[in-house]
């Protein structure tokens, strides 16, 4: 069977949904993925053929425009427009790039754009049935609010399931007049009705996979059969080998602590980096830097910090005291799976969820979110995480269940219990 998987997003977005195609293909399915032009290497990685979409997640965030996003925080309206003026300048690019014949030779179509974007039309106008595929539950609840909207309101009624609304039509309605173009012109389909098709997603229509563990996120009451929680999608094989560098300044001392960003661009650099510093000498630390694409660590480094540009998260992390991170999807689960306190430094949306999520679950101190970071804060969330011997075995106790989880093989099953 041949699968087409629309993945779009920063490289910790895409990352786990090659994952989930490797998968796809060891169970004998040929795999495509459509994704930024700069993602074809990993997708290759993956032994997973590649559709390129123009553009470059990366020179995007690293713009003007990337920054004002990294710095909204929990402002919804402010995040919206930021996103928008972003990633929404692509709305055409998407459009051309899935409208070539040889994408549309396919059987199945798993899309993990935002709301299904895209590959619901695309879908439509070959009649083939397609999932939705997500590292973060975004599916429509009673039981918690939209992931970017605050939880303050949760206790009014009928606000978590008014936010799933508000948030789609956000999206939606800057997307609808392009979508709506390309459904006339390119596809030869009607035009999409005002409000969308979102009610659909999470029935037999658009089956939901969620690529997360119900250790860390419950499933809410009211999702029905169609949505599951498979478990993380992890890489099965990791045979990277460090440099001598790295392995000796790991071997030589006490555990480090690992500090970076991932795919969050930092306006001041330099102070982020001396903020880090600093708090590590107070909390009497070794650090791994990673420079990230905020380009921290780019100063003269003590001795008691080793800078990285790349290293596989799952060899990384289990060998570190704690590991300080910007609350990632990706990188929240590697923390986890790793069974080491997590301190979240959250730039926006999801990450302020997966902050309060570790620090609900005891398995990490109170997120600090970046426009707030200090050394002082710093110094007291690394001394909580090195410490807290409570907080240190609940960690490991749940990175042990992480770790007895297969995501992979339950998405399997689920993708082949819909298909019969």
């Amino acid at each position: 069977m041949h699968i087409t998987i629309l993945a779009l997003g920063s490289y910790g977005d895409v990352l786990p949904i090659a994952i989930l195609g490797k998968g796809l293909k060891a169970a004998g399915h040929q795999v495509r993925v459509a994704t930024f032009e700069n993602f074809g290497h990993m997708v290759a990685q993956h032994g997973l053929d590649f559709h390129p979409i123009r553009g470059d997640s990366q020179s995007i965030l690293n713009a003007g425009g990337g920054l004002a996003l990294a710095e909204s925080g929990q402002n919804v309206i402010r995040m919206w427009l930021t996103v928008m003026q972003s990633f929404g300048a692509l709305a055409e690019s998407y459009a051309h790039g899935l409208s070539s014949p040889d994408l549309w030779e396919t059987d199945i179509i798993i899309n993990q754009l935002p709301g299904g974007l895209y590959g619901y039309d695309l879908a439509e106008k070959l009649d083939l049935p397609m999932f939705m595929a997500a590292v973060m539950p975004l599916t429509r609840t009673r039981a918690f609010p939209m992931l970017a909207f605050p939880s303050i309101f949760a206790r009014f009624p009928g606000y978590n399931a008014l936010s799933y609304r508000i948030a789609e039509q956000l999206v939606w309605q800057w997307y609808r007049p392009t979508i709506n173009r390309w459904r006339k012109e390119i596809l030869g389909l009607p035009k999409q009705s005002f409000w969308g098709y979102f009610g659909e997603i999470g029935t037999s229509r658009i089956p939901v996979l969620n690529g997360f563990s119900a250790h860390v996120v419950p499933r809410p009451p009211d999702w029905g059969g169609h949505v599951h929680i498979t478990g993380y999608w992890f890489p099965t094989d990791e045979n990277w080998q460090p440099p001598d560098g790295l392995r000796k300044f790991i071997e030589v001392g006490s555990p480090p602590v690992f500090i970076g960003f991932g795919s969050m661009p930092v306006r001041n650099p330099t102070r982020t980096t001396a903020i880090i510093l600093e708090a590590l000498k107070q909390s009497g630390l070794r650090g791994i830097l990673h420079t990230g694409w905020a380009r921290i660590g780019n100063d003269d480094l003590p001795d008691y910090v080793f800078k990285i540009d790349y290293a596989p998260y799952g060899w990384l992390f289990p060998q570190m005291a704690a590991v300080v991170h910007h609350g990632g999807s990706g990188t929240t689960a590697f923390g986890l799976r790793a069974g080491v306190p997590s301190l979240v430094v959250p730039f926006l949306f999801d990450q302020f969820y997966w902050g309060k999520r570790i620090f609900t679950l005891g398995v990490g101190p109170e997120p600090i979110p970046h426009r707030k970071l200090s050394v002082a804060r710093l110094v007291e969330a690394l001394t909580i995480a090195t410490n807290d011997t409570s907080m240190c075995q609940r960690a490991a106790t749940l990175g042990e269940k992480i770790r007895g989880e297969d995501g992979i093989k339950k998405a399997l099953e689920m993708f082949s219990r819909h298909l019969s």
